[in-house]
Order: structure tokens, then sequence, then C-alpha cells
């Protein structure tokens, strides 16, 4: 490439590979703090997965980010899980003003989700009431996550302070270099980060029914 005068060019769409193979792994591994919230091999600080029934709260007792019967995403689960957030107490049983701000779906519920939430009467039935999802706006954000792997379940974001954690460690860099030997031209890209949860109160779910 280098003795024929196109190794500026190729080097171009190397760099984009690069970059668009930092992009999938980021997402990737992000998505996988979700994938992974139902699963007791993948345990936080009190014991428990990331969503669960039996979270365990310092002074003692339970509590719990996660439907107490496994649901599909609907209208009467998503309200549900809205009265579950706002009873969430702190680790002293005090209440707090919890509010959700983001439902994160897979792309298999992208529609059932704008039926859900932007039909002007109840979704699925013939009453004639409004749909209070809507008209509340209690769930201001819906966001389709491609790389979620659990077809049915769904996750609510809170306003939960100290909740959701993304820690950029090391920006994206890229190197080359010329091999002696064999002349070949090498080029990585590479960068640290790291994804988590302090509160998980600022998460609820359901892993579908």
């Amino acid at each position: 490439m280098h003795d024929d005068g196109i190794s500026a060019t190729v080097a171009l769409r190397r760099a984009g590979a690069l970059a668009f193979s930092i992009r999938q792994t980021a997402e990737t591994v992000a998505a996988n703090v979700l994938n992974r919230a139902f699963n007791s091999s993948y345990t936080y600080g009190d014991g428990v997965e990331l969503c669960s029934t039996a979270h365990v709260n310092q002074s003692g007792g339970t509590w719990r980010n996660e439907l107490a019967t496994a649901a599909d995403l609907s209208e009467a689960s998503l309200e549900q899980a809205c009265i579950d957030i706002a009873g969430l107490t702190n680790d002293r049983g005090l209440k707090i003003a919890v509010r959700p701000t983001k439902l994160v779906i897979p792309k298999e519920l992208m529609f059932e989700a704008q039926r859900i939430l932007e039909s002007d009467l109840r979704p699925g039935t013939a009453d004639n009431d409004l749909n209070a999802l809507k008209k509340t706006g209690i769930i201001p954000t819906v966001v389709v996550n491609h790389y979620l792997t659990d077809t049915d379940a769904f996750f609510i974001l809170t306003d939960c302070p100290d909740g959701m954690k993304y820690f950029e460690r090391r920006p994206p860099a890229f190197a080359t270099e010329n091999d002696f030997d064999t002349e070949n031209a090498r080029f990585k890209a590479t960068f640290r980060a790291s994804w988590g949860c302090t509160d998980k109160r600022s998460i609820f779910a359901s892993p579908g029914a």
C-alpha cells in the first residue's frame, strides 16, 4: 500500500472500522448491565442481582426494584411499576421522592410501547377511559436499546441520585507501528471504561412473564 501510494486511503477505512468496533464493544458491554439484571451469577454489594425482589436494607429488612409478579410490558404492568417506584424508601424505611425518567426496551417491544404510551384512550380495550400513562406523562422518554437480548424484559430508569454509572477511564486511542521483520503495518484501538450501578433504586424492571 505504501509503495503504491494508497496507504492513506486504506488507513482511513481501517481507522473507521476500528472506531466502529469500539462503539460496538462499548454498547455491548453497557447493555450487559441490563442483560444480566436478573441473573444471580452477577451480584452487587448486597449479594443479589441488579433487579431483585430481595434487596437488603442496611438497617434490616428487604425491598424490591422488580415487579412482585413478573409481567410482560402492558398498561397494567407499567402502571404498577410506577406505583411501586413512588413507594420506594431509603435504607431507613423513609419514603423518597423518586420518579421515572425513561423506559428502556428491546427492539421487539418498540411498537407495543408506542401503543401503550401514546394512545389517547386506554390501549387494547373498548373502554372510553383516557390513557392515564399518556395524560400524566409519568414516563417521559422511551429508549430502544438494540443490544438487549431478552425480548420481553423492560426497564424503567428513575431520577434517583447516585444510581446507574458509567466511567470513562481512558478515551478511545488509536496507535500504529511497523513490524521490522515482516514490514507489516499494524493498527490498534484501545479504551478503558466501566459500567454498573451504585443505588439500585435508580432502576425498576420486569423480566417479562
